[in-house]
């Protein structure tokens, strides 16, 4: 998972109102540092000026083709014969090996707000990804497997920061673990900007569940 010179990282904005996502390569970097060329929108191919203290996801893909990503910070500009930003490294110990968004799967309690028809619930998550979570049914419930719910699921991160995501899922299983019923969730009106939050959840769930071990 090193990180080398000439690699090609992918820089998605933490606080925003939509998905942004720029492209860079590292031009020199050292055990604390990562310095960057000016980074081109993916989407507009133009130069994006981030301002210090801006919060960033880096993503990137080493050679064996598996792919990582970590949480960054934007500490200053560096004037030279190639400009450059100097971003904050964390650490080989807080970088985390991805997978595919949707199937980033992570154990977790959230509260989740369930609604079928005019019934309204409230779960406890046991799992959650991009694509979908698993809550557990502590109760009898109408809905069954193939019809529609919709769902409120607030998302707390580090920070102190609360997000809401609303959306709908399909029913996909439900099903008995020992003496629990569970029931799995496959969400489907999730934008954009919904999934990068749960991912960016995803991320920090997976950091403190490392850190417990």
């Amino acid at each position: 998972m090193k990180i080398k010179l000439g690699t090609i990282l992918i820089l998605e904005p933490t606080f925003v109102e939509k998905v942004e996502k720029y492209r860079c390569k590292v031009v020199d970097l050292d055990e604390q540092f990562i310095f960057i060329d000016y980074p081109i929108d993916t989407i507009s191919n133009k130069t994006v000026f981030l301002m210090e203290g801006t919060q960033l996801r880096v993503s990137y893909v080493e050679e064996s083709k598996s792919a990582f990503a970590f949480h960054t910070e934007v500490l200053a500009k560096r004037q030279g014969q190639i400009p450059m930003i100097k971003l904050s490294y964390p650490g080989d110990s807080e970088v985390i090996k991805i997978q595919r968004r949707d199937f980033v799967r992570v154990s977790t309690s959230l509260d989740i707000s369930v609604q079928f028809e005019d019934d309204k619930y409230q779960f406890v998550a046991d799992d959650i990804s991009a694509g979908g979570s698993a809550v557990i049914l502590n109760r009898e419930v109408k809905f069954k497997e193939g019809d529609e719910i919709s769902m409120l699921i607030p998302l707390a991160f580090n920070n102190g920061d609360i997000k809401y995501v609303t959306t709908t899922a399909a029913v996909v299983r439900i099903w008995d673990r020992g003496q629990q019923k569970l029931a799995s969730l496959q969400f489907t009106d999730t934008d954009d900007l919904d999934k990068q939050q749960i991912v960016r959840f995803c991320f920090e769930r997976q950091l403190f569940l490392r850190k417990k071990k």
